[in-house]
């Protein structure tokens, strides 16, 4: 790293923390986003080759097949590119000698549990998604140490397609939007990510305690329920003048879907505020950020 500027290689073109980063990277930040058909994650030479090139001081690995119910019929695709992929990654970032972040998922826990997860609390994916990311962070693991994986859930951004977004489109045509209220998770802004990924990143990159290595969790603070969600997002639309739209409350079984979605996604992030001094915004004020800035497009 020279004289402070960070080089950070970023697998991903159009996703969404890919857009965000490119959006908040500051000046002394080089960001070298890298996607199909340059980088295919699941391609082993190619990924070792195309990093090979870009002298990079760090990698986030933001990629991923992330089609949830999908991967239920394809479960090869997803596991070629959520776990191959990610073991490919890890080898550049092993031979380059550069540290590795990773975004992973709560879909790795069956979210049976009744508080929210840490990151020693067993894991247990119950679909094809949750079990390709997981295989992805076992693969890192093995592969290289220098790494940190981030477990986040609940993604939404101004950026690509979203829950925010789907209920703003939804809420122009519709008086009344059904949501599920019996799943509890963090909504987390993809911009909130972007930051965080670029504070750990230099961390990372000028440090190489063991303790800033390992798994940890990173989602906005406070948690909701998909309804919960919906209605404040619909409250912050009318403020900004869209017309009143009202949450019908749902429960699981009546939206079936292939993917089972864990009832609990919730994520203690507690370990990374002590180790890296790193919290992610409370979600409500986050959202009221990107919300504002979607239905009025001249912010």
């Amino acid at each position: 790293m020279s004289a402070g500027r960070l080089r950070l290689a970023v697998t991903g073109l159009t996703g969404q923390v890919v857009s965000a980063l490119i959006e908040r990277a500051p000046n002394d930040v080089e960001m070298i986003a890298l996607g199909r058909p340059q980088l295919d994650l699941g391609v082993r030479d190619a990924v070792l080759a195309t990093l090979r090139q870009t002298g990079c001081d760090a990698i986030v690995n933001a990629a991923a097949y992330t089609a949830v119910d999908k991967a239920e019929s394809e479960p090869d695709v997803a596991m070629r590119v959520n776990g191959e992929g990610a073991g490919n990654v890890a080898e550049a970032a092993a031979e380059l000698g550069v540290p590795l972040l990773h975004l992973s998922t709560d879909y790795i826990f069956d979210g049976a549990l009744d508080r929210p997860y840490r990151e020693d609390d067993p894991t247990g994916p119950t679909g094809a998604y949750g079990r390709s990311k997981l295989a992805g962070e076992e693969k890192i693991a093995a592969i290289h140490a220098n790494h940190a994986i981030l477990r986040t859930a609940w993604v939404y951004s101004p950026f690509g397609a979203n829950f925010v977004k789907t209920m703003l489109r939804l809420g122009e045509t519709r008086e009344e939007v059904g949501v599920v209220a019996d799943q509890l998770g963090n909504p987390t802004n993809a911009i909130d990510i972007a930051d965080a990924l670029i504070v750990i990143a230099r961390r990372l990159a000028a440090d190489p305690s063991p303790e800033l290595r390992g798994v940890f969790h990173m989602t906005g603070q406070g948690e909701a329920t998909w309804a919960d969600f919906a209605e404040a997002t619909f409250a912050i639309a009318e403020r900004f003048g869209r017309k009143p739209v009202r949450v019908k409350r749902i429960t699981t079984a009546d939206y079936p879907t292939p993917a089972r979605r864990p009832a609990n996604s919730r994520l203690d992030n507690t370990k990374l505020k002590e180790r890296f001094g790193v919290a992610l915004p409370p979600w409500r004020a986050s959202l009221e950020n990107c919300v504002a800035r979607l239905v009025t497009p001249s912010r």
